[in-house]
């Protein structure tokens, strides 16, 4: 299936992932960020720039790399194994795209995703757990410590945001992308040399066969359907009957409708910039007539204006037995102690 990305992103796919020889042209400016993005780490690490601690354990959720690798499932999936062992549970985030002029901002499952972004609210109504958001993810946790009793936190999407201290790094990696070209921005998709990696206490693979022995392994599921404008809820299966509209506006829209395409599903895919601002025009489509499929984080922006058929697919991480046991094993062994 050729997607018809935006040109930005079609191009920068195509450098990134693809053999596109302007990646060379871009190899100076890489290297530049490579070196800054290295020094920031290491006045880091000698305490030249001092982290800040918080009262309690802090576990960073993140990438080496953009777009889209599954980090808002894994957290979802990580605050509700975190519960299920009786740990009270926050969540701070960026808040990407929030319109909001003051910052941070606690959030509620009804908080407007236009003041706070679409990811804050997501979390915040899929885990049930206190969520707090801002660029400052230091002054996020405080505004939330300061509210709501926790025993963990969970930053999202926070591993190169080393002024918050932090217990236990988890990297989310696209298992079928894996590190792209290997490069560092703008020539390649690396926020971080691809070695960054080997210094992070766990690596989660979404989907795919990138990795080694030792890392966790996930695989993106559906978990339900429903209509946006009222909840009703319907089988995947049953838009097998014709043509759907695959409206995605994530990191790694081609993992969306790889998902629905595998399932049987009929898909015309209509990819969007990440965390893209949806209107009503951009959930109508005549030829062919078909309803319309959303991401979870498109859902959250489009529940005033949704037509009838407008259904989200909500999509989770799944672990085998054996992964979830020593993944949890390892985050408890350091949040509890070795008696966990």
């Amino acid at each position: 299936m050729r997607l018809n990305l935006p040109p930005l992103s079609q191009t920068l796919t195509s450098i990134w992932y693809g053999e596109s020889p302007a990646r060379w042209a871009l190899w100076p400016a890489a290297l530049a960020y490579r070196a800054v993005a290295q020094l920031r780490r290491a006045a880091y690490q000698r305490e030249l720039l001092k982290a800040v601690e918080l009262p309690v354990p802090v576990v960073v959720i993140g990438n080496v790399s953009v777009g889209g690798t599954g980090k808002t499932p894994f957290v979802i999936w990580l605050a509700a194994q975190l519960r299920q062992r009786n740990l009270r549970v926050g969540i701070v985030t960026r808040g990407y795209r929030g319109h909001a002029t003051d910052w941070p901002r606690l959030v509620a499952p009804d908080s407007d995703p236009r003041d706070v972004g679409d990811e804050p609210v997501l979390l915040a109504r899929r885990t049930g757990c206190p969520v707090a958001a801002g660029p400052d993810r230091v002054a996020a946790a405080q505004r939330l410590l300061a509210e709501q009793p926790v025993d963990v936190l969970l930053s999202d999407d926070g591993l190169q945001h080393y002024r918050l201290a932090r217990r236990f790094e988890i990297a989310v990696v696209d298992g079928e992308r894996g590190m792209g070209n290997g490069l560092c921005l703008p020539a390649g998709p690396l926020r971080e040399p691809p070695e960054r990696l080997s210094e992070v206490d766990a690596i989660v693979v979404n989907g795919g066969d990138w990795g080694h022995a030792g890392v966790f392994r996930a695989a993106a599921v559906v978990t339900s359907v429903y209509r946006v404008k009222d909840r009703e809820v319907r089988p995947l299966e049953s838009f097998k009957r014709g043509p759907v509209h695959a409206v995605a506006g994530i990191g790694n829209p081609q993992r969306f409708f790889d998902l629905l395409e595998n399932a049987g599903l009929d898909v015309v895919p209509h990819p969007l910039e990440d965390h893209a601002e949806l209107g009503p025009e951009q959930l109508h489509f005549d030829d062919p007539y078909g309803p319309v499929l959303v991401t979870e984080k498109d859902a959250v922006k489009c529940e005033s204006f949704a037509h009838e058929d407008v259904w989200c697919v909500a999509v989770g991480l799944h672990f085998d037995a054996d992964n979830t046991a020593r993944l949890m094993r390892l985050v408890l062994r350091d949040l509890r102690g070795p008696a966990a």
